[in-house]
């Protein structure tokens, strides 16, 4: 009997090769699902609110009562008025007979001067009718602080101030506090990070807010990375890129330098209630989703539902899996194909 010994015999590519490809493929066709299991996509939004930036104190010092009778000065303005109005008047009564009242028309009653012929019982029942904002009394010779709070306003106010002494409005002893506001103001905080994400990603003024309103936003850098805060003028547009997106004009453009903790301010007005996009123009972060939406005035808009993990997120990873496994069977079963070759037919010599 002759020994018959195998002999390896090289088969090449042609036999491993489609196996080989087919694994490949498989093993492909699981990145895709497994990346959109995996949520690869820009952060849900998150909101961060604007609190109203802290009113404006006036401080009136030395307003005198005079026996003319009068008030001097007779006209108090403030100007440039932000959030609720602090109002403190000194009230120095000079007369040495005479006491006088201080006594401040209704707000709703602004730019709407008292009947000058009106009798001391007329004015007093126009007081009854319409209580006045605040009312202080001052003996002769005395002195005191008239100290009130106007609520926010975003348009002008004229408020007449009266002495309701009788006889003493008909002699002429009235006044005006004039406010101009500048339009409400809300401080804001916001986050840049290394993932090139703004947190939050909306921000958003409380809805119904009107008039030119300005706001105070600060940045802080939780990263290492530059950023910038960069809020388009134009509003209810979204951008496509970088230059389209500068195109538009600027309302800021304020830069937040690298390091955590670091931060910055950008105090900007906007012009008209709307939708106004920010975006980092740092090179290649718009590009990675950093961007958020400004909501002046309107509601932002519910987060989008989120799919269920039971329907969706499950099955991509079951299938994502298994073509993953098979792919790598395939592959590998291909190169043990390639390597053991078929045993010769058995016989005799």
């Amino acid at each position: 009997m002759t020994e018959v010994s195998f002999i390896p015999r090289s088969v090449g590519w042609r036999r491993p090769g489609p196996w080989l490809l087919a694994g490949l493929l498989l093993g492909a066709a699981a990145i895709p699902g497994g990346l959109a299991a995996a949520h690869v996509v820009r952060l849900a939004p998150t909101v961060g609110y604007g609190r109203p930036e802290a009113g404006t104190t006036a401080n009136f010092t030395n307003v005198q009562m005079t026996d003319r009778p009068s008030y001097d000065p007779r006209t108090l303005n403030v100007t440039g008025a932000t959030g609720t109005i602090d109002v403190n008047v000194y009230l120095n009564n000079t007369a040495s007979h005479l006491a006088h009242t201080f006594t401040l028309v209704n707000e709703n009653q602004s730019g709407v001067p008292i009947n000058r012929s009106y009798t001391p019982s007329e004015l007093s029942a126009y007081f009854v009718a319409d209580p006045p904002t605040f009312g202080l009394n001052v003996s002769a010779g005395g002195a005191a602080w008239a100290n009130f709070s106007l609520a926010p306003t975003a348009k002008p106010l004229s408020l007449e101030f009266v002495s309701t002494i009788p006889y003493q409005f008909q002699a002429g002893m009235y006044g005006f506090l004039n406010i101009t506001p500048s339009g409400p103001k809300y401080v804001v905080q916001e986050n840049t990070t290394n993932s090139f994400q703004f947190l939050p990603n909306e921000l958003s003024s409380p809805v119904g807010a009107t008039g030119v309103i300005s706001f105070d936003v600060k940045v802080t850098n939780l990263g290492n990375l530059i950023h910038t805060f960069t809020v388009s003028a134009k509003p209810n547009a979204t951008f496509s890129s970088v230059g389209s997106f500068l195109a538009g004009g600027l309302l800021v453009n304020a830069t937040i330098k690298g390091g955590t903790g670091v931060s910055a301010w950008a105090n900007f007005t906007v012009p008209a209630l709307g939708v106004y996009e920010y975006i980092c123009t740092e090179p290649g972060h718009f590009a990675q989703g950093m961007f958020g939406f400004l909501y002046v005035g309107v509601a932002v808009p519910p987060p989008p539902s989120v799919p269920s993990t039971a329907i969706v997120a499950i099955p991509i990873l079951v299938g994502s899996a298994l073509l993953l496994g098979v792919g790598l069977f395939l592959t590998l079963s291909a190169a043990f194909v390639g390597r053991f070759p078929k045993p010769p037919a058995s016989g005799h010599h």
